[in-house]
């Protein structure tokens, strides 16, 4: 059995690795401490965004894209998320190349 680390220790992680980086993040939506789903958005800051979620598959858990395009229709997406789990984190970053960090070891 694979041992998971609690989301909000996860998510200091991550927030810490993205400081290191100079990428602007914040936590929009705050879930369970222990075991909520988190998503991550990145904003491109030429008014389009994407978000990614991670989901498990064959090949194990990675991120996977939940939607892309206008900000404001990403945004209303999230939203649509957030109405069905109210446990899930969000977190959002600005960055021009879109970088999430997210195919880093440790971040799958």
């Amino acid at each position: 059995m694979e041992a998971r680390l609690a989301t909000g220790f996860w998510v200091q992680a991550y927030r810490l690795r993205l400081e290191m980086a100079m990428i602007p993040c914040y936590v929009t939506a705050r879930g369970d401490d222990t075991a909520g789903a988190v998503l991550v958005k990145v904003a491109t800051l030429d008014g389009n965004a994407t978000a990614y979620e991670r989901r498990t598959t064959m090949e194990g858990r990675q991120w996977m894209v939940l939607a892309e395009g206008p900000e404001r229709d990403v945004d209303a997406s999230i939203a649509r998320q957030r109405g069905f789990d109210p446990d899930l984190w969000v977190i959002e970053l600005e960055d021009a190349q879109g970088r999430t960090l997210l195919d880093e070891p440790g971040l799958e």
